[in-house]
This record gives C-alpha cells, sequence and structure tokens, in this order.
C-alpha cells in the first residue's frame, strides 16, 4: 500500500498533478472521497465546461500575494491545456471574452484526464474518504481512509474548498494544513450573488430584470457584464465578479449606462422641448420596468423633461452614474462558484506549491488561497498548479 506520491482529491487540480506525475512514471494514487471524478467540472459551464480563458495573468486572480500564481501560470498555459484538449478531439468555441467551452459536454473534460490517468499507470480509488495525514519518525507520511491507509513519500492535497456543499465539498485540506501548523486565510464564498435587505422590497419588485452594466466596487475595481436583479438581490456575471473584490461591510456602486454622457444626453432632450416623462426616457436606454421603479423610487418629483431643473437631471444622471448599493451579503456557499481564501501562500513555494515547513506536503487548486475571475481562470490555476507540483514530486 506504498505510493510514490498520494494526490487527496480527484478535481481538475488533482487530475492534473495526478497524471503529471504518472507521465514522469511515478507510482501514483488519486483518492476522491465522492463515488465519481470531477462533480465539479461536469456542472461548470451550465454542463459544457468553461475549461481555460485565452487571456490569464495575475490580475485575474485574488489572493493576499498577488505574485504568488505568476510563476505556475506562467509555465503551463492555456494553449499548453488547449494542446491536450486538441490531442484528444474535443470540439470547443470561444463564447466570449476569450472564454473557452466545449461544443458538446464537459464529460469530454472528465474523460480525458481520467483517460490521461489510467493510460500513464495512475489509481484511481473513490468512494475513499482521507480522516486525515500524518508524518511517521521515517519522514514518510500515512494517509488515513475510513477502511484502509496507505505510505508515502509525498502528499498532494487538491481538496477544493467549501463552496457547493451539495456535490461533496469539504474542509479536510484546511483541517490538514492546520494539523501541519499552516496558516489558513480567512475563507467566504466568492462569485456569487449579493443579498439586499436595505430596500428589499424595491429589488423584489425588479426581480427577474437584466441589464448590461458596471458594477465598481470600494475598492475600485469594477465589472462590465450582465446584471441580474433577483427576489435576494444581484445575481449575473457582473454581480459574481464583483463578489470576489468584495468584502462585508462595504458597498457597491452601479453604473447603469457605462457607455452614455447621462446628463448630456438629458440636457439635449430638455433643449430640444421634449415633453416625455423621465421614466419613458429612461426605458429608451434601460429596460422598462427599471426605469419605471428607479424613477418612482429616487425621483417621484420628476415629471417632464422639458420642466425638470437643471439640478435634478444632474442628481438623476449622478444616480444612474453611480447608484450605491449596499449589500447585506452573498448568497452563500450553496451557489458560491468557488471559496476565496485558503492555504496561506506565505506558506508555500510559488514554484512547487510545496509547504516550507513540511517537506513532501503540497497544496494545489482552490484549497490555496488564490481566487480567480469567473471565465475559466478558475480552472487554468487548476491545470497549472498541478502541473507545477507534479514537476516536483
Amino acid at each position: 500500500m506504498s505510493f510514490d506520491a498520494i494526490v487527496i482529491g480527484a478535481g481538475a487540480a488533482g487530475l492534473m498533478c495526478a497524471l503529471q506525475a504518472g507521465q514522469r512514471g511515478l507510482r501514483v494514487l488519486l483518492l476522491e472521497h465522492n463515488d465519481r471524478i470531477g462533480r465539479k467540472i461536469l456542472i461548470s459551464g451550465g454542463g459544457r465546461c468553461n475549461f481555460t480563458n485565452l487571456e490569464v495573468s495575475a490580475k485575474n486572480y485574488v489572493s493576499r500575494n498577488e505574485h504568488f500564481c505568476k510563476s505556475a501560470l506562467s509555465r503551463y498555459t492555456p494553449s499548453d491545456f488547449i494542446s491536450l484538449v486538441e490531442k484528444h478531439g474535443i470540439a470547443f468555441h470561444e463564447k466570449k471574452l476569450g472564454q473557452l467551452f466545449c461544443d458538446g459536454s464537459a464529460r469530454e473534460i472528465v474523460g480525458m484526464l481520467e483517460k490521461e490517468c489510467k493510460d500513464h499507470g495512475v489509481e484511481i480509488r473513490t468512494s475513499c474518504r482521507v480522516k486525515g495525514v500524518h508524518k511517521n519518525e521515517t519522514q514518510r507520511f500515512s494517509v488515513v481512509c475510513e477502511d484502509s491507509t496507505f505510505e508515502t513519500a509525498k502528499v498532494v492535497v487538491a481538496t477544493g474548498g467549501l463552496s457547493i456543499p451539495q456535490i461533496g465539498a469539504s474542509d479536510i485540506g484546511y483541517r490538514i494544513a492546520r494539523n501541519f501548523g499552516l496558516k489558513v486565510t480567512p475563507l467566504v464564498p466568492a462569485l456569487d450573488g449579493f443579498t439586499i435587505r436595505e430596500n428589499h422590497d424595491f429589488f423584489v419588485e425588479l426581480s427577474g430584470v437584466s441589464l448590461e452594466c458596471e458594477i465598481v466596487c470600494q475598492n475600485g475595481i469594477g465589472f462590465e457584464e450582465s446584471l441580474l436583479f433577483t427576489h435576494a438581490g444581484l445575481s449575473g456575471p457582473a454581480a459574481l465578479q464583483a463578489s470576489l473584490h468584495w468584502n462585508a461591510g462595504e458597498k457597491i456602486f452601479l453604473n447603469l449606462l457605462p457607455h452614455l454622457d447621462i446628463f448630456d444626453w438629458l440636457m439635449k432632450e430638455k433643449c430640444s422641448g421634449s415633453r416625455k416623462q423621465s421614466k419613458n426616457l429612461l426605458s429608451e436606454k434601460i429596460p422598462s420596468r427599471l426605469a419605471d421603479l428607479f424613477c418612482a423610487h429616487y425621483f417621484p418629483e420628476l415629471g417632464e423633461i422639458c420642466q425638470a431643473p437643471d439640478r435634478s437631471l444632474k442628481a438623476l444622471a449622478d444616480k444612474m452614474k453611480r447608484w450605491e448599493i449596499q449589500p447585506f451579503g452573498t448568497v452563500g456557499y450553496n451557489k458560491a462558484e468557488v471559496t476565496r481564501g485558503g492555504v496561506d501562500t506565505d506558506e508555500l513555494s510559488s514554484k512547487t506549491l510545496e509547504a516550507k515547513k513540511v517537506p513532501g506536503l503540497y497544496f494545489i487548486g482552490e484549497v490555496v488561497d488564490v481566487s480567480g475571475w469567473l471565465g475559466g481562470y478558475n480552472f487554468q490555476w487548476a491545470w497549472a498548479s498541478g502541473w507545477a507540483t507534479a514537476q516536483d514530486l
């Protein structure tokens, strides 16, 4: 029951690490507590797996150490993974903003990774729940499962985060890190919708309305994508992206028309003698239900544009450009696509992801304090970190 390396977690990072280590001729055991591998891959991208992005750099990631991810990302690039996809004849397409999706199903990506593992002699065991990892006096590791114990010189923890517990998310990776004295940064759900309690009824009335707009966080980072109003608050790609940079208690700001000088537009309408009601004019640029409720809630005194005081039109323009909203929180781990935070990057080598205090112990993928934007970035971090560690096993 002895192996050259044991990888805990058969998600994206674990599968990549295992197949690369097997390719190097190592005897590798890959353990997965679910009854099948790659469950998060299978549900990603609406079942089509947004497996990477054509444009990847450190700026697309959030971490306490913004430079940590650079080494792995520079050595295993999107083109490297695309080459693997093409080798297996998997058809794919670019959807938008460099995001690459399978033409068919995410099952093709899982199947590709599983085949590569098997072709290189990796032993995969599913329904095998790890209870703990220990290092003995001979400096070898014992990986203790519910019904068996395995011995190895190298252990790779690729257990993911707390997101989407309904498909088996677990805190085992963080527990292993803490048991070996490694720091774990605060954990929060991210790439997740916002919940709103202030003016909650107002947002309930807007439920189902969507538009292209910009969300800006208090730190000045903004995303211009689709936004969806829900009965709970805000969702859609723009909200999910912003949640990665949002901290509890902070505000967010919506720019409803990021490519328009709204005040200039309103003044031109006024000077032309327009007798349109403000809500009717706004509905030419934004969804009519949003225009109606926005005007009724914030500017009930506005009537015909030609009669509106300049200061009122300036206030309307300013509000539309920087609509301040105070989220109560995010929807939570049940919906969040990733967990922000994780094993502190100060504890790990940026080249190999080996724990500095515990030779032979590695942490890769989502369990590390590196979280990517929506759009294939987290998969690329999984592939790159898994590849980087495999080179050191």
